[in-house]
């Protein structure tokens, strides 16, 4: 999976559509993403102790990774993501600038 935790990233589609957010958390195995503020969920917590009220909770739900698209760090915009080598090191490139993302 290009996308890695800490990546800023573009929502292309669903109803975050045109956001853009960091990631939180990847999940390979699954190929989801799990973006800050975005594909929001109610969850609702009991509650832990004695006389403490339960309540709703949002969390960000995880999403298909192919839903987001990286944002280049140097040009700003969002670019598909390619592995270039350099010597002994292998990096991901964006493919609209070159530059290391």
């Amino acid at each position: 999976m290009i996308l890695k935790k800490g990546d800023n990233v573009l929502i292309i589609s669903g109803k975050d559509r045109g956001r853009k957010g960091k990631i939180l958390e990847v999940l390979p195995k699954k190929g989801k993403i799990v973006v800050e503020g975005m594909n929001m969920h109610k969850k609702h917590t009991k509650p832990k102790r004695q006389g403490q009220k339960g309540e709703v909770v949002q969390i960000s739900a995880a999403f298909d990774a192919s839903n987001a698209q990286i944002i280049c760090a140097k040009c700003t915009k969002p670019a598909r993501v390619g592995y270039k080598t350099n010597a002994e090191k292998k990096y991901r490139a964006c493919r609209k600038c070159g530059e290391e993302t």
